[in-house]
């Protein structure tokens, strides 16, 4: 085989086809057993399991390989709090104004509102950025690709990473959410994406009773 400059080997290990029927099937009841949360604990979780999460969302797939996307992990309890003040001004704005009354049915279910003590109950906050675009070393500009569905990507590899490590999650969007670049002292060619709150469940938490879509109502297969 020839040689490619500025290529090397794949590092694949091929597996049998029971082996891939099995390790999908095992994968597939993990991932049902997946639920966003909004009761935690404030139970600590060693850095390293965060840590290790967010390189494993490192290894997305992105446009060009830019890879356009930045992690803030928020431990510190006084960073906590001002995210959660800021980010219950702009929550209570969109229940009681920006939110159409569809929005609001569609929300009423999940029972949520305005007021958000995960922000401060939980051991972990995860910020994603999005970059805009990219400064090199060398201090130039460099235009980034496909960068919403890189971080997308990126986001889905965080959670399953969390989840598979133990921790639940929830994903949260307050908006506007420029107060986290701002808070978290990010440049201005970065954009928050969502807030990722993470940890362990409180004994008691509760979860909305939702039904997912049958795997025939989401997939087509032309076999």
């Amino acid at each position: 085989m020839a040689e490619h400059k500025g290529f090397k080997p794949l590092n694949f290990e091929p597996a049998t086809v029971h082996q891939m029927i099995s390790r999908s099937d095992e994968f597939l009841l993990e991932m049902k057993r997946r639920r966003t949360v909004r009761d935690f604990s404030s139970r600590e979780v060693p850095e390293t399991v965060i840590r290790n999460a967010i390189a494993a969302a490192g290894t997305a797939p992105s446009g060009a390989n830019m890879q356009p996307w930045h992690f803030v992990a928020v431990s510190n309890r006084q960073t906590k709090k001002k995210i959660r003040i800021a980010a219950e001004e702009e929550e209570r704005a969109l229940y009681q104004h920006r939110a159409s009354d569809e929005w609001l049915n569609a929300l009423a279910p999940l029972g949520t509102d305005a007021n958000k003590p995960f922000l401060e109950e939980a051991p972990w906050l995860i910020a994603v950025f999005a970059q805009k675009f990219t400064i090199n070393e060398n201090g130039d500009r460099l235009k980034n690709y496909y960068t919403p569905e890189s971080i997308g990507i990126a986001t889905g590899i965080l959670i399953t990473a969390l989840h598979h490590a133990g921790l639940v999650t929830l994903t949260h969007t307050p908006s506007p959410m420029g107060f986290l670049r701002t808070t978290l002292g990010r440049p201005e060619h970065e954009k928050a994406f969502l807030l990722l709150v993470t940890g362990h469940p409180t004994e008691d938490a509760m979860v909305p009773d939702i039904r997912r879509k049958t795997l025939d109502s989401i997939a087509t297969f032309d076999t």
